[in-house]
């Protein structure tokens, strides 16, 4: 069964570089001169710059950006990280791609954002853009005339996004997610973007892959960076990488490995992808959340498999009495549990990924 899913996949890898032309409508890639921002690189270099977000109702912010543009035509492809500014081995792992995306090599553009939410990555802060309290990941397609999380969201969309082709999301574990590896498929039920998106998650290579169906539908009310490109008729993809703010190896290295594999499949760069083999498909996620505020003890580690019912941790109160005991709501595994002591009611602790069957 193993050998006939690996000879389905490879047919489909081999074969997927004529479904990806003809799907372009556009050939934004085909520019002398690509510019995002202040970024603007002829064919051939590299340039870096900023996206200027100025000030409005709160204070202005510069995003930075560079622009990696082929020696060769070929797709746009955009990858920004740090929407979180603590998810710190997928802000890493873009700053390297930086420098290791050979200009002179590549067919195409790469637009890459390592570093989005600046306010949260320099104040320490998870989640949340400390300016004006909002999710970076939660406000698209943003308006201009909003506070800075709606004005950036705004900009990342019209020069980012809109001239792009294939868009990937970059996440992993914040500083209280102690996270597995795991990416995103979003399913819309358009075939051809589908396929395209589909062969984009595989080739980058991750073990566990959500399947995620029930995206919004609406380009004017997309929510998230990755919907917002795929609304638009974008192949895109989420990957998460890094658990509980730390930066190691192996996991800067999965997701700058599988965006190589990803450009690969795309035909940017030569030389053939390495799909994940066998992938194991995430139906939905069951995730928990605390009834109490408290201190919280876990029970299991990410990337365990666990049965319905199992316990997950516990919470007590500050001088060690029994609060609460968070179980599994179904069979999974665990993509990510609380890595810190700290809980307050209705924050999560758990996500269990529910293993279904793989997608046609």
């Amino acid at each position: 069964m193993m050998t006939t899913r690996i000879a389905v996949l490879a047919v489909a890898l081999l074969t997927a570089p004529t479904s990806v032309t003809a799907w372009a409508q556009t050939k934004p890639g085909d520019r002398a001169v690509f510019i995002v921002g202040t970024a603007k690189a002829a064919r051939g270099q590299t340039a870096t710059g900023a996206i200027e977000v100025p000030a409005g109702s709160d204070a202005s912010l510069s995003i930075p950006v560079a622009v990696v543009h082929g020696a060769k035509a070929g797709p746009v492809l955009a990858l920004l990280a740090g929407a979180h500014g603590t998810e710190y081995a997928s802000i890493i792992a873009l700053e390297k791609l930086i420098g290791d995306i050979d200009a002179k090599q590549l067919s195409g553009t790469v637009i890459i954002v390592p570093l989005l939410n600046v306010p949260s990555f320099v104040k320490i802060v998870t989640h949340l853009n400390p300016t004006d309290g909002k999710n970076m990941n939660r406000m698209y397609p943003g308006r201009p005339d909003g506070t800075q999380t709606d004005r950036a969201s705004h900009l990342i969309t019209t020069q980012v996004v809109e001239q792009s082709d294939h868009v990937i999301d970059f996440h992993g574990g914040d500083i209280d997610e102690s996270l597995r590896p795991y990416s995103y498929w979003n399913q819309t039920g358009r075939g051809a973007q589908d396929a395209i998106s589909k062969a984009m998650v595989l080739a980058f290579g991750l073990d566990h892959i959500v399947i995620s169906p029930n995206r919004p539908r609406d380009p004017a009310a997309s929510v998230y960076f990755e919907n917002t490109a795929t609304t638009r008729g974008k192949p895109s993809i989420i990957v998460e990488a890094g658990h509980a703010g730390t930066v190691e190896d192996a996991d800067v290295a999965a997701l700058v490995n599988g965006t190589f594999s990803v450009m690969r499949y795309l035909k940017m760069l030569p030389g053939t992808p390495t799909p994940v083999e066998n992938p194991v498909w995430i139906d939905h996620l069951a995730d928990v959340a605390s009834d109490q505020s408290g201190i919280f003890y876990p029970l299991v580690k990410r990337g365990a498999y666990i049965g319905a019912g199992m316990k997950i941790g516990y919470v007590t109160d500050y001088v060690g009495k029994l609060l609460f005991e968070p179980r599994a709501k179904e069979s999974g595994v665990v993509l990510y549990v609380r890595a810190v002591p700290t809980i307050n009611k209705g924050e999560p602790i758990a996500s269990i990924g529910v293993v279904g069957v793989a997608p046609k």
